[in-house]
């Protein structure tokens, strides 16, 4: 769906046309990705076109960074700690 709306601005239907689920579960999926900040929806008239936030993605883009940091520091601590306790043997 992500990669569908870069083309643009798309309607849940179009955007769940060719996907391998219900029109249901592809309105459950936009939920989520609106939650997460990713999609912005507009009703125009009677239909619901969504798009793209770029923010979105920054934060996100933010928080994986973060993570990455935080699990290379362990990981490099933890190789560290082995190697170590390898040559104490």
């Amino acid at each position: 769906m992500l990669v569908a709306l870069r083309g643009g601005d798309a309607r849940i239907s179009d955007l769940a046309k060719p996907l391998p689920m219900s029109f249901a579960a592809a309105s459950r999926h936009v939920a989520v990705l609106e939650d997460a900040g990713f999609l912005a929806r507009e009703v125009r008239g009677r239909e619901h076109w969504l798009s793209l936030r770029p923010e979105g993605f920054s934060l996100a883009e933010r928080w994986i960074h973060e993570q990455n940091s935080f699990w290379s520091e362990r990981l490099h601590a933890l190789d560290a700690r082995l190697r170590a306790r390898g040559r104490s043997s």
